[in-house]
């Protein structure tokens, strides 16, 4: 049997339950609106912003990308993800800041906080605990706790949704519970579609054998795809235990493409994944074909992969989840168990000493 179809099999390489946290991925979202509703914003404090920074790092900061490229068509407050020790020398008084870190312990996170404190910045904290939330009530900042207890890359619903729910309250975004309740929606349908399904059926499954002992490159256009493109190689760092790369279009295509002329012996191993939207710039969509044709000899598949959805937000998602299933598939074709980052541990540890 196909162990991809082997329930019992997964189970005994994923040790730590990677797989249940990826299929409640739909639950956490629900907890997670639920959690920044029961918040108490004051609203007020923040009628004067003018800019917006989200600080955190890894699995706590790709919600801030999420959402300034889900936002930038409508938004007239500019967003900036800071992943560092310190703030831009622009960060100020009007400046709104969502401080970040599921274990509340990242310590790049902690240093930007205090770099925003001494700023005079609002801030607004969204932590599973750890010192940034023992720091946000001691200073008196708002705070959207959460549950805690998982890595932080199967918590993106914790760490995006409050950050959005904050931002219609404030009314910074015109995103709508609608386009929520479809995320969950389409959430819901695709846990039985990729958790369940046999490989024949299952683009879960097909992709990951598709990446199977290959490089993955992840292509998306520069928009609301690029940072699900990031996820996409961050998800197969962490899960599957594999380097892979992304990048966008038009961009790679002012330098990247002519990358592929040489080395034959390394591009034969290389896969090469499209990431597609309905609205994909007609000029981008001409773009992805003609550098497709180009390049089609050279990496050993080109696939291409479409959303699902209606809105913006729904279509991001569907595309997130479908990677998070394919990096951890991938994980099970390896053999590895999905959960476990020895070598970031190993890099804290090294840091204290």
């Amino acid at each position: 049997m196909n162990v991809l179809d082997d329930l019992e099999s997964i189970k005994k390489i994923d040790m730590s339950g990677m797989f249940d946290l990826i299929l409640n991925f739909d639950s956490q979202c629900e907890e997670a609106v639920s959690a920044a509703q029961s918040c108490d914003i004051p609203v007020d404090e923040y009628s004067q912003i003018e800019k917006i920074i989200v600080i955190g790092m890894g699995g706590s900061a790709i919600g801030g990308d999420i959402l300034s490229k889900l936002l930038v068509n409508e938004i007239k407050v500019p967003v900036f993800v800071n992943r560092n020790y310190h703030l831009p020398n622009f960060a100020d008084k009007k400046t709104l800041i969502f401080a970040t870190s599921y274990s509340g312990n990242t310590e790049e996170t902690l240093s930007s906080y205090n770099d925003a404190r001494a700023r005079g910045c609002r801030i607004i904290c969204v932590t599973g605990g750890g010192e940034l939330a023992k720091n946000a009530e001691s200073d008196m900042f708002s705070l959207i706790k959460i549950p805690g207890g998982q890595p932080p890359r199967s918590a993106l619903g914790y760490m995006f949704l409050p950050v959005l729910i904050v931002m219609q309250n404030l009314g910074l975004t015109t995103i709508k519970m609608e386009d929520i309740t479809e995320t969950m929606s389409i959430l819901k349908r695709f846990k039985t579609v990729w958790g369940n399904e046999s490989s024949d059926s299952n683009l879960a499954k097909k992709l990951a054998k598709i990446l199977y002992n290959k490089f993955p490159l992840i292509y998306s256009v520069d928009g609301c795809l690029g940072p699900v493109a990031l996820r996409w190689k961050t998800q197969l760092n962490e899960n599957s235990k594999i380097l892979a790369y992304n990048n966008v279009f038009p961009e790679l295509d002012h330098n990247e493409i002519v990358g592929w002329e040489g080395l034959d012996n390394l591009t034969k191993n290389m896969s090469v994944i499209i990431l597609r939207d309905k609205d994909d710039f007609e000029r981008n969509s001409k773009r992805i074909a003609i550098t497709s044709s180009i390049i089609k000899d050279k990496p050993s598949e080109i696939t291409e992969v479409w959303t699902q959805g209606n809105s913006v937000l729904a279509r991001m998602f569907s595309l997130i989840y479908l990677g998070d299933f394919v990096s951890f598939y991938l994980a099970i074709l390896y053999g590895v168990d999905p959960t476990p980052v020895e070598r970031i541990e190993t890099l804290k540890k090294k840091l204290v000493e």
